[in-house]
Protein backbone atom coordinates (compact mmCIF):
# COMPACT_ATOMS: atom_id res chain seq x y z
CA UNK A 1 0.00 0.00 0.00
CA UNK A 2 2.67 2.20 0.87
CA UNK A 3 4.03 2.09 -3.00
CA UNK A 4 0.39 2.46 -4.26
CA UNK A 5 -0.10 5.73 -2.29
CA UNK A 6 3.32 6.93 -3.15
CA UNK A 7 2.89 6.60 -6.80
CA UNK A 8 -0.22 8.35 -6.78
CA UNK A 9 1.13 11.12 -4.68
CA UNK A 10 3.95 11.09 -7.34
CA UNK A 11 1.20 11.78 -10.18
CA UNK A 12 -0.04 14.49 -8.09
CA UNK A 13 3.61 15.78 -7.49
CA UNK A 14 4.41 16.11 -11.48
CA UNK A 15 1.77 18.89 -12.20
CA UNK A 16 4.97 20.87 -12.90
CA UNK A 17 5.77 18.94 -15.35
CA UNK A 18 6.15 21.32 -18.50
CA UNK A 19 7.27 24.51 -16.83
CA UNK A 20 10.34 24.73 -18.85
CA UNK A 21 9.18 24.43 -22.39
CA UNK A 22 8.64 28.47 -22.16
CA UNK A 23 11.75 29.30 -20.91
CA UNK A 24 13.77 26.61 -22.96
CA UNK A 25 11.43 27.91 -26.15
CA UNK A 26 13.11 31.21 -25.80
CA UNK A 27 16.82 30.37 -25.07
CA UNK A 28 17.10 27.38 -27.36
CA UNK A 29 16.72 26.75 -30.80
CA UNK A 30 17.11 22.78 -30.97
CA UNK A 31 17.06 20.47 -27.57
CA UNK A 32 20.49 19.11 -26.48
CA UNK A 33 19.21 15.07 -26.70
CA UNK A 34 18.53 14.50 -22.84
CA UNK A 35 20.13 10.79 -22.26
CA UNK A 36 17.95 7.83 -21.46
CA UNK A 37 16.26 6.75 -17.85
CA UNK A 38 15.86 4.00 -16.48
CA UNK A 39 11.94 3.23 -16.52
CA UNK A 40 11.85 1.11 -13.30
CA UNK A 41 13.95 3.11 -11.05
CA UNK A 42 11.84 6.21 -12.62
CA UNK A 43 8.75 5.02 -11.15
CA UNK A 44 9.34 3.67 -8.16
CA UNK A 45 11.00 7.22 -7.47
CA UNK A 46 10.02 9.67 -10.25
CA UNK A 47 13.34 11.81 -11.29
CA UNK A 48 12.28 15.66 -10.66
CA UNK A 49 15.81 17.59 -11.74
CA UNK A 50 16.09 20.71 -9.81
CA UNK A 51 12.99 20.72 -8.15
CA UNK A 52 12.18 19.14 -4.79
CA UNK A 53 9.76 16.50 -4.13
CA UNK A 54 7.75 18.05 -0.99
CA UNK A 55 7.67 21.66 -3.48
CA UNK A 56 6.21 19.35 -6.56
CA UNK A 57 3.84 17.05 -4.10
CA UNK A 58 2.37 20.74 -2.87
CA UNK A 59 1.80 22.61 -6.09
CA UNK A 60 0.85 19.12 -7.86
CA UNK A 61 -2.68 18.46 -6.79
CA UNK A 62 -5.30 18.45 -9.69
CA UNK A 63 -7.60 21.21 -10.01
CA UNK A 64 -11.63 20.39 -9.69
CA UNK A 65 -12.82 21.08 -13.28
CA UNK A 66 -13.97 18.68 -15.40
CA UNK A 67 -13.14 18.63 -18.62
CA UNK A 68 -16.89 18.74 -20.47
CA UNK A 69 -16.93 22.42 -18.20
CA UNK A 70 -14.29 23.87 -20.35
CA UNK A 71 -14.96 23.43 -24.93
CA UNK A 72 -12.24 22.22 -27.16
CA UNK A 73 -10.79 25.20 -29.45
CA UNK A 74 -9.09 24.19 -32.32
CA UNK A 75 -6.63 26.65 -33.46
CA UNK A 76 -5.62 26.92 -37.57
CA UNK A 77 -2.08 26.64 -37.53
CA UNK A 78 -1.89 23.85 -34.75
CA UNK A 79 -1.93 20.12 -35.68
CA UNK A 80 -5.06 18.24 -35.47
CA UNK A 81 -6.72 16.82 -33.38
CA UNK A 82 -9.61 14.28 -32.68
CA UNK A 83 -12.47 15.46 -30.26
CA UNK A 84 -11.73 11.91 -28.27
CA UNK A 85 -7.90 13.39 -27.94
CA UNK A 86 -9.27 17.14 -26.86
CA UNK A 87 -10.90 15.33 -23.97
CA UNK A 88 -8.03 13.01 -23.13
CA UNK A 89 -6.50 15.82 -22.99
CA UNK A 90 -8.25 18.53 -21.35
CA UNK A 91 -8.85 15.55 -18.79
CA UNK A 92 -4.74 15.64 -17.93
CA UNK A 93 -4.16 19.32 -18.39
CA UNK A 94 -6.73 19.88 -15.61
CA UNK A 95 -5.93 17.01 -13.48
CA UNK A 96 -1.90 17.48 -13.57
CA UNK A 97 -0.91 21.03 -15.04
CA UNK A 98 -3.36 23.67 -14.01
CA UNK A 99 -2.86 23.75 -10.73
CA UNK A 100 0.38 25.30 -11.16
CA UNK A 101 0.55 26.60 -15.19
CA UNK A 102 -2.97 28.02 -14.49
CA UNK A 103 -6.59 27.07 -16.53
CA UNK A 104 -5.63 29.43 -18.99
CA UNK A 105 -2.03 28.26 -19.37
CA UNK A 106 -0.97 31.75 -18.64
CA UNK A 107 1.06 30.80 -16.11
CA UNK A 108 0.83 30.54 -12.26
CA UNK A 109 3.61 29.26 -10.12
CA UNK A 110 4.81 27.71 -13.70
CA UNK A 111 5.43 28.89 -16.26
CA UNK A 112 3.45 29.73 -19.29
CA UNK A 113 2.32 27.52 -22.40
CA UNK A 114 0.39 29.71 -24.80
CA UNK A 115 0.45 29.06 -28.72
CA UNK A 116 2.97 31.79 -29.04
CA UNK A 117 5.41 29.89 -27.50
CA UNK A 118 4.39 26.49 -28.15
CA UNK A 119 3.59 26.59 -31.63
CA UNK A 120 7.00 27.53 -32.99
CA UNK A 121 8.62 25.09 -31.67
CA UNK A 122 6.44 21.97 -32.90
CA UNK A 123 5.42 18.98 -31.87
CA UNK A 124 8.87 16.79 -31.87
CA UNK A 125 10.16 19.99 -29.51
CA UNK A 126 7.75 19.53 -26.90
CA UNK A 127 7.68 15.77 -26.77
CA UNK A 128 11.20 15.65 -26.22
CA UNK A 129 10.27 17.75 -23.05
CA UNK A 130 7.51 16.24 -21.80
CA UNK A 131 9.15 12.86 -22.01
CA UNK A 132 12.09 13.61 -20.30
CA UNK A 133 11.91 16.35 -18.48
CA UNK A 134 15.07 19.16 -18.03
CA UNK A 135 17.75 20.51 -15.54
CA UNK A 136 15.65 23.62 -14.88
CA UNK A 137 12.88 21.41 -12.83
CA UNK A 138 10.54 19.94 -15.57
CA UNK A 139 9.70 16.40 -14.33
CA UNK A 140 9.61 13.55 -16.78
CA UNK A 141 6.74 12.99 -17.78
CA UNK A 142 6.98 9.78 -20.01
CA UNK A 143 10.32 7.99 -19.32
CA UNK A 144 8.95 7.69 -15.35
CA UNK A 145 6.05 6.02 -17.18
CA UNK A 146 3.41 8.49 -15.51
CA UNK A 147 2.37 9.22 -18.89
CA UNK A 148 2.01 6.96 -22.58
CA UNK A 149 3.75 7.58 -25.57
CA UNK A 150 0.06 8.09 -26.78
CA UNK A 151 -0.69 10.78 -24.10
CA UNK A 152 2.57 12.38 -24.99
CA UNK A 153 1.75 12.61 -28.32
CA UNK A 154 -1.58 14.13 -27.50
CA UNK A 155 -0.23 16.58 -25.01
CA UNK A 156 2.64 18.13 -27.04
CA UNK A 157 -0.30 18.50 -29.91
CA UNK A 158 -2.70 19.68 -27.30
CA UNK A 159 -0.55 22.95 -26.04
CA UNK A 160 -0.36 24.25 -29.57
CA UNK A 161 -4.12 25.18 -29.74
CA UNK A 162 -5.60 27.50 -28.31
CA UNK A 163 -6.62 26.94 -24.52
CA UNK A 164 -9.95 26.19 -23.60
CA UNK A 165 -11.22 28.32 -21.27
CA UNK A 166 -14.06 26.76 -18.77
CA UNK A 167 -16.90 29.23 -18.04
CA UNK A 168 -17.96 32.14 -16.13
CA UNK A 169 -19.64 31.94 -13.25
CA UNK A 170 -21.38 35.20 -12.15
CA UNK A 171 -24.76 35.77 -10.03
CA UNK A 172 -27.22 34.02 -12.34
CA UNK A 173 -24.79 31.09 -11.88
CA UNK A 174 -24.47 31.46 -8.05
CA UNK A 175 -27.85 32.07 -7.52
CA UNK A 176 -28.69 28.60 -9.27
CA UNK A 177 -27.15 26.99 -6.91
CA UNK A 178 -27.91 28.62 -3.65
CA UNK A 179 -29.99 27.30 -1.20
CA UNK A 180 -31.19 28.24 2.06
CA UNK A 181 -32.01 24.96 4.22
CA UNK A 182 -33.43 26.58 7.32
CA UNK A 183 -34.58 29.79 7.39
CA UNK A 184 -33.12 32.26 9.81
CA UNK A 185 -36.36 32.83 11.58
CA UNK A 186 -36.71 29.16 11.88
CA UNK A 187 -33.77 28.65 13.75
CA UNK A 188 -33.60 28.61 17.46
CA UNK A 189 -33.07 31.45 19.34
CA UNK A 190 -30.80 29.92 21.62
CA UNK A 191 -28.08 26.81 21.85
CA UNK A 192 -30.22 23.60 21.48
CA UNK A 193 -27.43 21.35 22.52
CA UNK A 194 -25.22 21.06 25.41
CA UNK A 195 -21.65 20.89 23.87
CA UNK A 196 -19.05 23.10 24.68
CA UNK A 197 -19.09 24.81 21.32
CA UNK A 198 -15.72 26.66 22.15
CA UNK A 199 -14.11 23.60 22.21
CA UNK A 200 -15.83 22.15 19.19
CA UNK A 201 -13.44 21.37 16.56
CA UNK A 202 -13.95 21.56 12.58
CA UNK A 203 -12.07 18.60 11.08
CA UNK A 204 -11.56 18.11 7.15
CA UNK A 205 -12.47 14.82 5.99
CA UNK A 206 -10.65 15.66 2.62
CA UNK A 207 -11.43 13.02 0.00
CA UNK A 208 -15.24 12.73 1.35
CA UNK A 209 -16.53 15.64 0.87
CA UNK A 210 -17.64 16.67 4.79
CA UNK A 211 -16.67 17.83 7.88
CA UNK A 212 -16.32 15.87 11.64
CA UNK A 213 -17.24 18.10 14.53
CA UNK A 214 -15.80 17.22 17.24
CA UNK A 215 -16.20 17.70 20.87
CA UNK A 216 -12.86 18.77 22.34
CA UNK A 217 -14.34 17.42 26.10
CA UNK A 218 -15.31 13.91 25.21
CA UNK A 219 -13.13 13.73 21.96
CA UNK A 220 -15.98 12.05 20.30
CA UNK A 221 -17.50 12.79 16.70
CA UNK A 222 -20.84 14.78 17.39
CA UNK A 223 -22.01 15.13 13.60
CA UNK A 224 -20.82 14.44 9.95
CA UNK A 225 -21.87 17.28 7.72
CA UNK A 226 -21.51 16.80 4.18
CA UNK A 227 -19.74 20.00 2.64
CA UNK A 228 -17.79 20.80 -1.00
CA UNK A 229 -15.24 18.10 -1.83
CA UNK A 230 -11.68 18.93 -0.47
CA UNK A 231 -12.89 21.71 2.80
CA UNK A 232 -9.64 23.59 2.27
CA UNK A 233 -10.79 25.83 5.59
CA UNK A 234 -13.36 26.27 8.31
CA UNK A 235 -14.28 29.63 9.74
CA UNK A 236 -16.60 31.30 12.38
CA UNK A 237 -18.59 33.67 12.87
CA UNK A 238 -17.86 36.81 15.18
CA UNK A 239 -20.67 35.48 17.25
CA UNK A 240 -19.67 31.83 17.16
CA UNK A 241 -22.34 30.71 16.49
CA UNK A 242 -22.38 30.22 12.84
CA UNK A 243 -19.29 27.96 10.64
CA UNK A 244 -18.88 28.43 7.37
CA UNK A 245 -16.99 26.40 5.06
CA UNK A 246 -15.35 26.40 1.61
CA UNK A 247 -14.67 23.26 -0.73
CA UNK A 248 -11.57 23.25 -3.20
CA UNK A 249 -15.38 22.56 -5.43
CA UNK A 250 -15.97 26.71 -4.56
CA UNK A 251 -19.14 25.09 -2.24
CA UNK A 252 -19.65 27.33 0.37
CA UNK A 253 -21.72 25.72 3.52
CA UNK A 254 -23.35 27.65 6.80
CA UNK A 255 -23.23 25.34 10.04
CA UNK A 256 -25.44 26.13 12.71
CA UNK A 257 -23.71 25.03 15.53
CA UNK A 258 -26.91 26.00 18.11
CA UNK A 259 -29.14 23.33 16.57
CA UNK A 260 -29.67 20.34 18.19
CA UNK A 261 -26.94 18.41 16.10
CA UNK A 262 -25.04 20.63 14.15
CA UNK A 263 -25.87 20.87 10.71
CA UNK A 264 -26.30 23.02 6.96
CA UNK A 265 -28.69 25.54 7.39
CA UNK A 266 -27.76 27.31 3.58
CA UNK A 267 -25.30 26.44 0.94
CA UNK A 268 -23.91 27.82 -2.25
CA UNK A 269 -21.31 27.84 -4.62
CA UNK A 270 -19.50 30.79 -5.97
CA UNK A 271 -17.25 29.13 -8.97
CA UNK A 272 -15.97 26.20 -10.36
CA UNK A 273 -12.95 26.37 -7.78
CA UNK A 274 -11.80 28.04 -4.28
CA UNK A 275 -9.97 28.26 -1.42
CA UNK A 276 -10.73 30.78 1.05
CA UNK A 277 -13.76 32.41 3.23
CA UNK A 278 -14.24 34.47 6.18
CA UNK A 279 -17.06 36.93 7.97
CA UNK A 280 -17.40 39.90 9.37
CA UNK A 281 -15.94 40.47 12.77
CA UNK A 282 -15.87 44.17 13.11
CA UNK A 283 -18.12 45.95 16.16
CA UNK A 284 -21.48 46.15 14.67
CA UNK A 285 -21.45 43.95 11.57
CA UNK A 286 -21.15 41.35 13.18
CA UNK A 287 -22.33 38.27 11.78
CA UNK A 288 -23.43 40.03 9.09
CA UNK A 289 -21.43 39.78 5.92
CA UNK A 290 -19.33 36.36 4.80
CA UNK A 291 -17.33 36.53 1.80
CA UNK A 292 -15.38 33.90 -0.43
CA UNK A 293 -12.69 33.75 -3.22
CA UNK A 294 -12.41 31.75 -6.09
CA UNK A 295 -9.62 30.00 -7.92
CA UNK A 296 -12.14 29.67 -11.13
CA UNK A 297 -13.15 32.29 -12.36
CA UNK A 298 -10.41 34.75 -10.67
CA UNK A 299 -13.18 37.00 -8.15
CA UNK A 300 -14.56 36.88 -4.95
CA UNK A 301 -18.17 37.57 -3.83
CA UNK A 302 -19.90 39.25 -0.61
CA UNK A 303 -22.78 37.14 1.13
CA UNK A 304 -25.22 37.76 3.69
CA UNK A 305 -23.78 36.47 6.94
CA UNK A 306 -27.12 34.09 7.87
CA UNK A 307 -28.12 32.88 4.42
CA UNK A 308 -25.08 33.57 1.96
CA UNK A 309 -27.33 35.20 -0.25
CA UNK A 310 -24.78 37.04 -2.77
CA UNK A 311 -24.53 40.38 -2.93
CA UNK A 312 -21.59 41.81 -4.97
CA UNK A 313 -19.70 40.05 -7.25
CA UNK A 314 -15.49 41.85 -7.80
CA UNK A 315 -13.63 40.21 -10.30
CA UNK A 316 -9.73 40.23 -9.68
CA UNK A 317 -8.04 40.12 -13.20
CA UNK A 318 -5.59 42.68 -13.83
CA UNK A 319 -1.95 43.88 -13.78
CA UNK A 320 0.66 42.11 -11.88
CA UNK A 321 3.06 43.85 -9.46
CA UNK A 322 6.49 44.65 -10.57
CA UNK A 323 6.08 44.24 -14.01
CA UNK A 324 2.62 45.51 -14.18
CA UNK A 325 1.51 42.89 -17.07
CA UNK A 326 -2.09 41.66 -17.49
CA UNK A 327 -2.81 38.68 -16.20
CA UNK A 328 -6.38 36.91 -16.85
CA UNK A 329 -6.55 34.55 -14.22
CA UNK A 330 -5.12 35.76 -10.48
CA UNK A 331 -6.73 33.52 -7.89
CA UNK A 332 -7.89 34.41 -4.93
CA UNK A 333 -5.44 33.01 -1.95
CA UNK A 334 -6.22 33.77 1.69
CA UNK A 335 -8.80 36.26 3.17
CA UNK A 336 -9.20 37.06 6.48
CA UNK A 337 -11.27 39.59 8.09
CA UNK A 338 -9.94 42.41 10.41
CA UNK A 339 -11.12 43.09 13.95
CA UNK A 340 -10.87 46.69 13.97
CA UNK A 341 -12.18 48.12 10.71
CA UNK A 342 -14.84 46.70 8.73
CA UNK A 343 -12.55 45.57 6.19
CA UNK A 344 -11.72 42.21 4.17
CA UNK A 345 -8.09 41.68 3.70
CA UNK A 346 -8.11 39.98 0.09
CA UNK A 347 -4.83 38.73 -1.46
CA UNK A 348 -4.04 37.73 -4.76
CA UNK A 349 -1.90 35.14 -5.94
CA UNK A 350 -0.70 35.79 -9.52
CA UNK A 351 -0.71 39.67 -9.44
CA UNK A 352 1.00 40.04 -6.24
CA UNK A 353 -1.54 42.43 -4.91
CA UNK A 354 -3.25 42.31 -1.13
CA UNK A 355 -6.88 44.28 -1.39
CA UNK A 356 -8.83 46.15 1.53
CA UNK A 357 -11.89 45.70 1.55
CA UNK A 358 -14.15 47.94 3.12
CA UNK A 359 -17.74 46.63 3.54
CA UNK A 360 -18.99 49.36 5.44
CA UNK A 361 -21.22 50.45 2.31
CA UNK A 362 -20.98 47.68 -0.73
CA UNK A 363 -23.35 49.35 -3.06
CA UNK A 364 -20.44 51.67 -3.29
CA UNK A 365 -17.36 49.56 -2.32
CA UNK A 366 -14.18 51.01 -1.59
CA UNK A 367 -11.01 49.08 -1.83
CA UNK A 368 -7.35 49.64 -1.12
CA UNK A 369 -4.78 47.62 -3.30
CA UNK A 370 -1.41 47.25 -1.87
CA UNK A 371 1.31 45.91 -3.65
CA UNK A 372 3.56 43.29 -2.61
CA UNK A 373 5.08 40.13 -4.16
CA UNK A 374 4.05 37.03 -6.26
CA UNK A 375 2.89 34.71 -5.54
CA UNK A 376 0.30 35.24 -2.08
CA UNK A 377 -0.75 32.19 -0.68
CA UNK A 378 -1.29 31.98 3.13
CA UNK A 379 -1.17 34.19 6.30
CA UNK A 380 -1.88 35.66 9.43
CA UNK A 381 -2.68 38.49 11.79
CA UNK A 382 0.39 39.33 14.48
CA UNK A 383 -1.15 38.91 18.18
CA UNK A 384 -2.23 42.39 17.97
CA UNK A 385 -4.05 41.66 15.15
CA UNK A 386 -3.17 45.33 13.39
CA UNK A 387 -0.66 43.57 11.41
CA UNK A 388 -1.14 41.52 8.27
CA UNK A 389 1.55 38.78 7.23
CA UNK A 390 1.21 36.75 4.46
CA UNK A 391 4.00 34.55 2.06
CA UNK A 392 4.39 35.26 -1.25
CA UNK A 393 5.73 31.81 -1.93
CA UNK A 394 7.37 31.69 -5.11
CA UNK A 395 8.75 34.92 -4.12
CA UNK A 396 10.11 33.45 -0.92
CA UNK A 397 8.92 36.79 1.07
CA UNK A 398 6.68 37.32 3.72
CA UNK A 399 4.40 40.78 2.72
CA UNK A 400 3.73 42.60 6.31
CA UNK A 401 0.54 45.30 6.09
CA UNK A 402 -0.50 47.74 8.36
CA UNK A 403 -3.64 47.59 8.19
CA UNK A 404 -4.30 50.23 10.50
CA UNK A 405 -2.59 53.04 8.20
CA UNK A 406 -3.24 50.85 5.02
CA UNK A 407 -0.09 50.41 3.71
CA UNK A 408 2.79 48.19 3.18
CA UNK A 409 5.26 47.82 6.43
CA UNK A 410 7.83 45.24 4.70
CA UNK A 411 8.72 42.70 2.39
CA UNK A 412 10.45 40.16 3.91
CA UNK A 413 13.40 37.71 2.12
CA UNK A 414 12.49 34.37 4.36
CA UNK A 415 13.54 30.50 3.17
CA UNK A 416 12.31 29.18 -0.10
CA UNK A 417 8.82 28.66 -0.77
CA UNK A 418 7.09 30.03 3.06
CA UNK A 419 3.87 28.36 3.74
CA UNK A 420 2.71 29.55 7.21
CA UNK A 421 -0.87 28.63 7.09
CA UNK A 422 -1.82 31.28 9.84
CA UNK A 423 1.60 31.37 10.92
CA UNK A 424 2.70 31.16 15.14
CA UNK A 425 2.87 34.15 17.39
CA UNK A 426 4.67 33.67 20.43
CA UNK A 427 6.75 35.86 22.74
CA UNK A 428 10.93 35.38 21.87
CA UNK A 429 13.19 35.51 25.29
CA UNK A 430 15.26 37.65 23.20
CA UNK A 431 13.74 39.22 20.39
CA UNK A 432 9.86 40.46 22.14
CA UNK A 433 6.91 39.51 20.59
CA UNK A 434 7.10 37.97 16.99
CA UNK A 435 5.80 35.46 14.40
CA UNK A 436 7.16 32.46 12.52
CA UNK A 437 6.49 30.47 9.31
CA UNK A 438 8.24 27.10 8.12
CA UNK A 439 8.69 26.84 4.45
CA UNK A 440 8.27 23.63 1.88
CA UNK A 441 11.26 24.19 0.15
CA UNK A 442 13.63 24.02 2.31
CA UNK A 443 14.09 22.70 6.55
CA UNK A 444 14.11 26.42 8.15
CA UNK A 445 11.72 27.84 10.01
CA UNK A 446 12.04 32.10 9.71
CA UNK A 447 11.34 33.87 13.33
CA UNK A 448 10.21 37.50 12.64
CA UNK A 449 10.04 40.46 14.74
CA UNK A 450 6.81 41.90 15.15
CA UNK A 451 6.82 44.82 18.07
CA UNK A 452 7.57 48.18 16.12
CA UNK A 453 6.93 50.04 19.27
CA UNK A 454 8.86 48.20 21.98
CA UNK A 455 11.18 45.72 20.06
CA UNK A 456 11.96 48.68 16.63
CA UNK A 457 15.70 47.28 15.91
CA UNK A 458 14.11 43.99 15.34
CA UNK A 459 10.69 44.49 13.64
CA UNK A 460 10.33 43.09 10.33
CA UNK A 461 13.34 41.29 10.35
CA UNK A 462 14.14 37.32 10.91
CA UNK A 463 15.88 37.35 13.82
CA UNK A 464 16.10 33.71 13.98
CA UNK A 465 16.71 30.76 11.65
CA UNK A 466 15.66 27.61 12.93
CA UNK A 467 15.98 24.10 11.84
CA UNK A 468 13.58 21.66 11.91
CA UNK A 469 12.44 17.86 10.57
CA UNK A 470 13.32 18.56 6.74
CA UNK A 471 11.59 20.61 3.75
CA UNK A 472 7.67 19.96 3.51
CA UNK A 473 6.07 22.02 6.13
CA UNK A 474 2.47 23.36 5.85
CA UNK A 475 1.60 24.08 9.06
CA UNK A 476 3.26 25.76 12.19
CA UNK A 477 1.32 26.44 15.55
CA UNK A 478 2.18 27.89 19.47
CA UNK A 479 -0.98 29.59 21.72
CA UNK A 480 -0.20 31.96 23.95
CA UNK A 481 -0.48 29.67 27.19
CA UNK A 482 2.10 27.57 25.70
CA UNK A 483 5.80 27.26 26.03
CA UNK A 484 6.48 25.23 22.86
CA UNK A 485 6.03 25.61 18.88
CA UNK A 486 5.06 22.98 16.64
CA UNK A 487 5.99 22.23 13.28
CA UNK A 488 4.81 19.69 10.38
CA UNK A 489 6.95 18.30 7.92
CA UNK A 490 4.00 16.19 6.38
CA UNK A 491 4.94 16.89 2.36
CA UNK A 492 8.44 15.33 3.23
CA UNK A 493 9.55 12.44 0.90
CA UNK A 494 11.20 11.11 3.88
CA UNK A 495 8.62 8.78 5.97
CA UNK A 496 10.49 9.83 9.43
CA UNK A 497 9.82 13.51 8.40
CA UNK A 498 6.38 13.31 7.38
CA UNK A 499 5.12 11.23 10.11
CA UNK A 500 6.92 13.24 13.51
CA UNK A 501 6.14 16.53 14.68
CA UNK A 502 9.29 18.85 15.52
CA UNK A 503 9.28 20.78 18.74
CA UNK A 504 10.67 23.67 20.36
CA UNK A 505 11.08 24.88 23.45
CA UNK A 506 10.06 29.09 22.69
CA UNK A 507 12.12 29.94 26.30
CA UNK A 508 15.08 27.72 24.63
CA UNK A 509 15.03 28.00 20.81
CA UNK A 510 18.65 27.99 20.73
CA UNK A 511 18.53 23.99 21.88
CA UNK A 512 17.73 21.23 19.54
CA UNK A 513 14.13 20.18 18.37
CA UNK A 514 12.02 17.00 20.05
CA UNK A 515 10.58 14.96 17.84
CA UNK A 516 7.23 13.22 19.13
CA UNK A 517 6.62 10.16 16.57
CA UNK A 518 2.79 10.64 16.02
CA UNK A 519 2.31 8.40 13.94
CA UNK A 520 3.40 5.66 15.80
CA UNK A 521 1.25 6.90 18.45
CA UNK A 522 -1.62 6.92 16.49
CA UNK A 523 -1.51 2.91 16.28
CA UNK A 524 -1.89 2.55 12.40
CA UNK A 525 0.78 0.00 11.29
CA UNK A 526 -0.44 0.69 7.39
CA UNK A 527 -0.27 3.14 5.03
CA UNK A 528 2.07 6.79 4.38
CA UNK A 529 0.21 8.03 8.09
CA UNK A 530 1.43 11.62 7.23
CA UNK A 531 0.98 14.02 9.83
CA UNK A 532 -0.48 17.52 8.97
CA UNK A 533 -1.67 20.28 11.15
CA UNK A 534 -0.67 21.22 14.85
CA UNK A 535 -4.54 22.41 16.41
CA UNK A 536 -4.89 23.68 19.80
CA UNK A 537 -7.81 22.93 22.17
CA UNK A 538 -9.79 26.02 24.04
CA UNK A 539 -7.76 25.70 27.50
CA UNK A 540 -4.03 25.24 25.22
CA UNK A 541 -3.26 22.75 27.29
CA UNK A 542 -3.62 19.99 24.20
CA UNK A 543 -2.08 19.73 20.74
CA UNK A 544 -4.07 17.79 18.27
CA UNK A 545 -2.99 16.27 15.01
CA UNK A 546 -3.94 14.69 12.11
CA UNK A 547 -2.52 11.15 10.82
CA UNK A 548 -3.55 11.73 7.50
CA UNK A 549 -3.73 7.92 5.64
CA UNK A 550 -4.79 6.92 2.01
CA UNK A 551 -9.26 7.32 1.34
CA UNK A 552 -8.89 3.14 2.02
CA UNK A 553 -6.78 3.27 4.83
CA UNK A 554 -7.46 4.15 8.47
CA UNK A 555 -6.57 7.66 9.76
CA UNK A 556 -7.11 9.16 13.19
CA UNK A 557 -6.20 12.14 15.26
CA UNK A 558 -3.76 12.50 17.77
CA UNK A 559 -3.92 14.15 20.87
CA UNK A 560 -1.06 15.26 23.02
CA UNK A 561 -0.42 16.99 26.37
CA UNK A 562 1.16 20.36 25.43
CA UNK A 563 2.66 20.25 29.06
CA UNK A 564 4.43 17.05 28.94
CA UNK A 565 5.29 16.18 25.51
CA UNK A 566 3.18 12.47 26.58
CA UNK A 567 0.31 10.81 24.00
CA UNK A 568 -2.99 11.83 25.38
CA UNK A 569 -5.39 10.34 23.44
CA UNK A 570 -6.04 8.90 19.85
CA UNK A 571 -9.09 9.40 17.94
CA UNK A 572 -10.18 6.69 15.95
CA UNK A 573 -13.53 6.02 14.00
CA UNK A 574 -14.26 4.72 10.62
CA UNK A 575 -16.13 7.79 9.62
CA UNK A 576 -12.59 9.16 10.04
CA UNK A 577 -11.23 9.74 6.71
CA UNK A 578 -8.36 11.22 5.41
CA UNK A 579 -8.45 13.79 8.13
CA UNK A 580 -6.30 16.91 7.62
CA UNK A 581 -7.42 20.68 8.86
CA UNK A 582 -8.65 21.03 11.88
CA UNK A 583 -10.17 24.17 13.24
CA UNK A 584 -11.33 24.80 16.95
CA UNK A 585 -14.21 27.19 17.30
CA UNK A 586 -12.68 29.76 20.12
CA UNK A 587 -9.36 30.13 18.82
CA UNK A 588 -10.43 30.41 14.95
CA UNK A 589 -13.48 32.57 16.47
CA UNK A 590 -10.69 35.22 17.78
CA UNK A 591 -7.53 34.02 15.14
CA UNK A 592 -5.48 32.93 18.09
CA UNK A 593 -2.51 30.95 16.61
Amino acid sequence: MKRVFAVRMAVFALVAALGAVASHAQQAKEPAKPQAQDKSKSKSKPVHPGTQAEDLMYRGAPVPLKPGQAPDVVSPKAPPMTVAEFERAKQVYFERCAGCHGVLRSGATGKPLTPDITQPRGSEYLKVFINYGSPAGMPNWGTSGELSDKDVDIMARFLQHAPPTPPEFGMKDMKATWKVIVPPEKRPKKQMNKLNLENLFSVTLRDTGEVALIDGDSKRIVSIVKTGYAVHISRLSSSGRYLYVIGRDAKVNLIDLWLEKPDNVAEIRIGLEARSVDTSKYKGYEDRFAIAGAYWPPQFVIMKGDTLEPLKIVATRGMTVGEQEYHPEPRVAAIVASHTKPEFVVNVKETGKILLVDYSDIDNLKTTEIAAARFLHDGGWDATKRYFLVAANQSNKIAVVDTQVSRLQALIDVGKIPHPGRGANFVDPKFGPVWATGHLGDETIAVIGTDPAKNKQHAWKVVRTLKGLGGGSLFIKTHPKSKNLYVDTALNPDAKASQSIAVFEIANLDRPFKVLPIAEWSGIKDGPRRVVQPEFNRAGDEVWFSVWNGKDQESAIVIVDDKTLKLKHVIKDKRLVTPTGKFNVYNTQRDIY
